[in-house]
């Protein structure tokens, strides 16, 4: 769970996005901080017991950093008014697929992901893996405990179809994908519950074979 005075810092950090007031506030930040890496401290040993590979990560290795890089966009607020994590085999700076927390009040948290913008040629070659196997990965994102959390694949589509395919492959529209990702949305309630824990896990839980299959070509 995240404790009240972090979810309060997060709520006026969004209100007051400026470096005076960050500055100002610095010591609510660094609690804050402390309290966001417990909970992703918890939910890497929970992952351990299913996935050894994250028995050896420190939640450094997951969290995002909160200053935002402005440089290219014109959002030039200076600072994210959330908290994310991304878990995965190799850290958040992991090429692949993974699971991602994101917490946000205002009912913008979620918990998620798989594969997002991947690299031209490893979106070739998740194409290939549905093409291939997309009875396998049917199987997976029809079964009743994935769909339980996620409603649909997400992620931007092409126009024409990819080169190498044909309009009438039964795969199409995930062929034309450009990135594979899922999420389910996390109320205020939720991410201030004792229970945050045990929800993100068994939502993880939940598409563990989706992260696994577009790791495929990573394996």
């Amino acid at each position: 769970m995240l404790q009240a005075n972090t979810i309060t810092f997060l709520k006026q950090l969004a209100k007051n996005n400026n470096k005076p007031w960050f500055d100002k506030n610095r010591d609510k930040y660094e609690a804050a901080k402390e309290d966001h890496e417990a909970l992703v401290a918890d939910i890497l040993s929970g992952l351990s017991k299913a996935e050894p590979v994250f028995k050896e990560q420190k939640a450094k290795d997951c969290i995002f950093r909160i200053f935002r890089d402005v440089r290219f966009s014109k959002d030039k607020t200076p600072y994210k008014a959330h908290f994310g994590a991304f878990f995965a085999k190799g850290g958040r700076k992991y090429p692949g697929a993974g699971y991602y927390l994101h917490l946000e009040p205002g009912g913008k948290s979620f918990a998620g992901e798989g594969l997002w913008i991947p690299e031209p040629p490893l979106l070739k070659q998740v194409r290939q893996e549905i093409d291939y196997n997309f009875n396998d990965f049917k199987k997976i994102i029809e079964d009743k405990k994935f769909k339980k959390y996620f409603k649909k694949i997400e992620g931007e589509q092409l126009t024409k179809v990819p080169q190498g395919y044909k309009e009438d492959n039964p795969a199409i529209e995930y062929l034309k994908m450009k990135g594979y990702t899922v999420g389910c949305k996390l109320s205020d309630e939720e991410i201030s519950s004792k229970s945050l824990t045990k929800k993100t896990l068994e939502i993880f839980s939940a598409m563990k074979p989706f992260v696994d299959f577009l790791n495929r070509p990573l394996d």
